[in-house]
């Protein structure tokens, strides 16, 4: 580590102790964008990283709700507004018992800039709750939801905040806060993404992060004369970015052999399509967050506790939470002859891991640029919103991959202008920071 970069990390962690996570993030964005910064004094002389790492306002507040047996239960909520430097902020709400500040801290700092590279006028933010709706009757979810927006809609709106779903905060979690926050406001806004298709959602946000990912994979395989054609895809998780990059990876001709959760991974050698595919989301609705019945109904292996990282494959889309792939899994991975490594989740490879990427021939497309298309296609609900109309399934399609083309060069040449060539993770960070760097200049310390 640089004594630049170590100075800077020791004023970070001494402001935001205990956050690990949060300091994982920062470093690996700072690690790559001092060398920016010592280029443009403007951005030195304005302490532009200093401000950015600074969240603009963290909220934090109580969620207290009735369960059905009568109990009161408490819970924390948290709304983390980082930027608003090119728009509202923007990001989603996670229910999970993993919820903690750092987290979320991470989570909103990492979303400056992939919002950034979507070409959108949105911010970053993140926020959610320690609540974990698994095995929670849907009065009780319905309940949780409520309470919760009773506090974050004042702190909300179409051209303030626009928070989305992320894990454990689906459609019907979506349709729960807006009902509140509308009676609330006595107002039908475009104030949250991933609503019904009925009352103002875009189609295809499902599974548009999945779809972003391997639009992007497609992208980086075709710098070295490749496409899915005929490779072998290992993907870890089993929710909607599993499940979109799924039916994409198949559309364009590759073969999806694995799907993780908790609980173990399953390997089906035939490859995931057709009504396997469907059964996915069965898996996730059960709210069960286990992958073993996949493999009892189509008759096939089960590992249990472990990752898919040890399958041999051309492409792995590690789609599931973060820190998912670790240092081993990525030499199996490398040793194994994997062409390509395309993240679906967010930061779901340790930092040592993505060392071992970056300083390898691999293809490793960092997930504040590869899965964008989660937020690109909120971005482009919120402008069907705006202007009160509705894009056709083909319509948001193209919108989405000709974002993620745009993405992909965008990294490429940010990358080359400061003499880091083919390194995606250095030309992500550096394409959504000048961006961002740009606005905040123009606008002032404020």
């Amino acid at each position: 580590m640089s004594t630049a970069l170590n100075d800077f990390m020791q004023e970070v962690k001494a402001k935001n102790p205990g956050e690990a996570e949060f300091h994982q993030a920062v470093e690996e964005v700072v690690e790559t964008l001092l060398p920016v910064v010592e280029k443009q004094p403007e951005y030195r002389k304005a302490r532009i990283l200093e401000r950015l790492v600074e969240p603009e306002r963290v909220i934090t507040f109580r969620v207290p709700w009735v369960a059905d047996n009568g109990e009161v239960r408490v819970n924390r909520g948290y709304r983390i507004e980082f930027s608003s430097a090119i728009g509202p902020y923007k990001g989603g709400l996670r229910f999970h018992p993993s919820v903690t500040l750092s987290i979320l801290k991470f989570l909103g700092f990492e979303q400056i800039f992939k919002n950034s590279l979507t070409t959108l006028p949105m911010g970053g933010g993140k926020g959610g709750s320690d609540f974990d709706p698994k095995f929670k009757s849907k009065n009780e979810i319905m309940r949780f939801c409520q309470s919760f927006m009773s506090e974050l809609f004042r702190h909300i709106g179409p051209n303030t905040d626009v928070p989305a779903g992320d894990i454990g905060v689906g459609g019907q979690e979506i349709g729960f806060m807006f009902g509140q926050y509308k009676k609330l406001r006595n107002s039908f806004d475009g104030v949250l993404t991933g609503k019904g298709l009925s009352w103002g959602g875009s189609l295809i946000r499902p599974e548009a992060t999945g779809y972003g990912v391997v639009y992007f994979a497609s992208e980086m395989l075709a710098t070295r004369g490749q496409s899915f054609e005929g490779k072998t895809v290992a993907i870890s998780g089993f929710g909607n970015v599993a499940w979109g990059a799924t039916q994409k990876v198949h559309e364009l001709g590759g073969k999806v052999v694995t799907i993780s959760g908790p609980d173990g991974y399953v390997y089906d050698p035939a490859g995931i399509s057709a009504e396997k595919v469907e059964y996915m989301l069965e898996l996730r609705a059960s709210n069960q967050d286990i992958v073993e019945p996949y493999a009892e109904r189509y008759g096939v292996e089960f590992i249990a506790g472990k990752r898919p990282w040890e399958v041999k494959c051309d492409v792995a889309l590690p789609c599931a939470t973060q820190n998912e792939l670790n240092e081993a899994d990525a030499r199996g991975l490398l040793d194994s002859g994997c062409l390509c490594v395309c993240e679906g989740a967010n930061m779901p490879t340790t930092s040592e891991g993505a060392k071992l990427f970056i300083d390898s021939d691999i293809l490793y497309g960092p997930a504040k640029a590869a899965n964008a298309g989660g937020v690109a296609v909120s971005g482009l609900e919120m402008s069907q919103n705006s202007i009160r109309m509705s894009w056709s399934r083909e319509e948001v399609d193209q919108h989405l991959h000709r974002i993620m083309k745009n993405i992909h060069q965008s990294c490429l040449v940010a990358a080359d202008t400061y003499g880091m060539a083919g390194n995606y993770v250095a030309g992500a960070n550096i394409a959504g920071f000048t961006k961002v760097s740009d606005a905040m200049l123009a606008q002032g310390v404020v």
